[in-house]
C-alpha cells in the first residue's frame, strides 16, 4: 500500500483476552482507545473473552467465551464435563489445573477460529497484549497484526517472586507466569509492537528480545472531561487516595500503608481510600494488622469512572506507590482531576507525572520513609498542593488525551500496511528466522 492509496476507513479487529473496566488497565485502554478510533472515522469490531468489556457505540463486540475458570466468587473453579466442548476447552482446563494461567494462550487459538471465516471483513487485527501462541496462526493465516505491550509481564515475575514466602511459594509462582515464555517468543514475531512510555519499551527490547525498530511508544490517554478539578466538592481534611486494582508487590501498596503509620504519627487525622478490593489473608490484610490501620484505610470496588473522580476530588494528596509502572493510568487520572500527586521513580513514572517538584513529588520505590515524608510536605503546604495540582492537569491535557493516542495507533495501522505493501511485513514476521517456533495449528496449545 502507497501512502497514496491509504483507505480514510480502515476495519480493525481488536483483541483482548479480559476486558474487565473495573480491574487494571486493558479494560480502559481498550473501552477509550477503540471510542476514539471509531470517532476517527475507522470500524473497530472488538474480540473479547471474560470478564467482558464496556464499550461505547459505534464499537461493535463479538463475545469470544472462555471456561471463565477465575470468576468471582468461585476462580479456580472445575466446570462441568458439560462445559467442555472443543480440545482448546480442554487445554484451558489443563493448565489451570497444573497451575498455570491459560487464558493468553487459550483466548488467542479461539480468537484465530473466529477470524479464519471472517478474512475478508477486516484490513488488521490489534492485539492488546494477550500475545497468545495463537497470533502466530493469525499471522501464518496473512493477517497484519500490531500488539500492544503496556510492559513486559517478566517484571511482574521478578517482582512476585522477589517478595514470595518460602520455596513452594517461589515454585507456584514460576508455573503461574509460564506463559510469559510464550509472550515473549510471540512477541519477538509480531512486525509492528506499540508501547506506552519509553521505559517500556526499553523494558521489552531488553527483556523479551524485540527488536528496537519494530517498536513505537504511544502514550495512552485519560478522559478529561470525567476526570476533571471538582471545586464544587470540599476536600476532607487528612484525605490520601490510592488506585491498587490487584494485591500485587509491583503496586507499593504495604510501602505506602508502612508510609501511612509514620504519617499518623504526626497527623492523626491522615487516613487512606484505597480503590481495589481488600483479599483475604494476603500481605495487605496482615499488614494493616500489623501496623493497626484497619480503622484508618478503606476499601472501595466495582465503582465508575465519576465515581472514581469524585474521591479523588475529595482527596488531599493521591499517591501512587509502584514498585515498577509501564505507564500508570492512576497517575494521570489523578493529575487530571487537580490533585497533588505523590509518586514514586519506579518504571516509567518520572516520564509520565513529570519532574520532582514541578508537577509531582517524587521518592524512590519501596522506601516507606521518604514517602511519609513527601505526603507530610503536601499536607502541611496548602500552597504547595496547588501549584503542583495545577500543573499536573495542564499536563494531561497537553500530553494524555485519548483522542491523541487514536490518531498515533492509526498512524502505526498505516505504517505495518505500507510496510506490507513494500513487502517488508512477511519478513519481519519470520521474526527469529531459523530460531522460529513451528506454526502453531488451531486448537493447539
Amino acid at each position: 500500500m502507497s501512502r497514496g492509496a491509504r483507505p480514510e476507513r480502515l476495519r480493525v479487529a481488536f483483541l483482548v483476552y479480559r476486558g474487565n473496566p473495573r480491574c487494571g488497565g486493558q479494560g480502559v485502554y481498550t473501552r477509550h482507545l477503540t471510542r476514539e478510533l471509531a470517532y476517527l472515522g475507522h470500524e473497530v469490531t472488538v474480540f473479547a473473552g471474560q470478564p467482558y468489556p464496556e464499550l461505547d457505540e459505534p464499537v461493535s463486540f463479538v463475545p469470544v467465551p472462555s471456561l471463565d475458570l477465575y470468576r468471582e466468587p468461585d476462580p479456580f473453579r472445575i466446570p462441568r464435563l458439560s462445559e467442555l466442548t472443543s480440545t482448546i476447552d480442554a487445554l484451558e482446563l489443563a493448565i489451570m489445573c497444573s497451575g498455570g494461567f491459560p487464558e493468553p494462550r487459550t483466548f488467542s487459538l479461539r480468537a484465530r477460529r473466529l477470524l479464519a471465516a471472517r478474512r475478508g471483513d477486516f484490513d488488521l487485527v490489534h492485539d492488546n497484549q494477550s500475545l497468545g501462541s495463537g497470533l502466530i496462526g493469525m499471522m501464518r493465516d496473512g493477517w497484519p497484526l500490531v500488539a500492544t505491550i503496556h510492559h513486559p509481564i517478566t517484571v511482574d515475575r521478578e517482582l512476585d517472586l522477589a517478595h514470595a514466602d518460602g520455596r513452594g511459594r517461589r515454585l507456584a509462582l514460576r508455573r503461574w507466569y509460564g506463559f510469559v515464555r510464550m509472550q515473549a517468543r510471540v512477541a519477538r514475531r509480531v512486525a509492528r509492537i506499540v508501547t506506552v512510555s519509553e521505559t517500556s519499551g526499553a523494558d521489552i527490547a531488553a527483556k523479551l528480545g524485540v527488536a528496537s525498530e519494530r517498536l513505537s511508544v504511544v502514550p495512552v490517554g485519560v478522559d478529561e472531561s470525567v476526570f476533571r478539578p471538582r471545586p464544587e466538592r470540599a476536600r476532607v481534611r487528612g484525605r490520601l487516595m490510592t488506585t491498587a486494582s490487584a494485591d500485587v508487590p509491583m503496586k507499593g501498596l504495604v510501602p505506602l500503608l508502612e508510609a501511612l503509620a509514620r504519617v499518623r504519627r504526626q497527623r492523626d487525622e491522615a487516613h487512606l481510600v484505597v480503590v481495589g478490593r481488600l483479599k483475604e489473608n494476603s500481605r495487605v490484610e496482615r499488614a494493616l494488622q500489623r501496623l493497626r490501620l484497619e480503622g484508618d484505610v478503606q476499601f472501595v470496588s466495582d465503582v465508575t469512572d465519576d465515581e472514581v473522580a469524585e474521591l479523588y476530588a475529595s482527596a488531599e494528596v493521591a499517591v501512587v506507590p509502584s514498585l515498577y509502572e509501564g505507564f500508570s493510568l492512576p497517575a494521570i487520572e489523578a493529575m487530571s482531576c487537580g490533585v497533588p500527586l505523590v509518586a514514586t521513580t519506579g518504571g516509567a513514572l518520572p516520564e509520565v507525572v513529570g519532574r520532582h517538584g514541578e508537577t509531582a513529588l517524587l521518592v524512590e520505590p519501596n522506601d516507606p520513609v521518604s514517602l511519609a515524608n513527601a505526603i507530610c510536605s503536601l499536607l502541611e503546604d496548602s500552597r504547595l498542593r496547588s501549584r503542583l495540582a495545577r500543573a499536573a492537569r495542564r499536563r494531561t491535557l497537553e500530553r494524555f488525551t485519548w483522542p491523541i493516542a487514536a490518531r498515533e495507533t492509526a498512524e502505526e495501522y498505516y505504517r505495518l500496511l505500507d510496510e506490507r505493501a513494500r513487502g517488508g511485513g512477511r519478513r519481519s514476521e519470520a521474526g527469529e528466522q531459523a530460531g522460529a517456533p513451528p506454526a502453531v495449528p488451531v486448537g493447539a496449545g
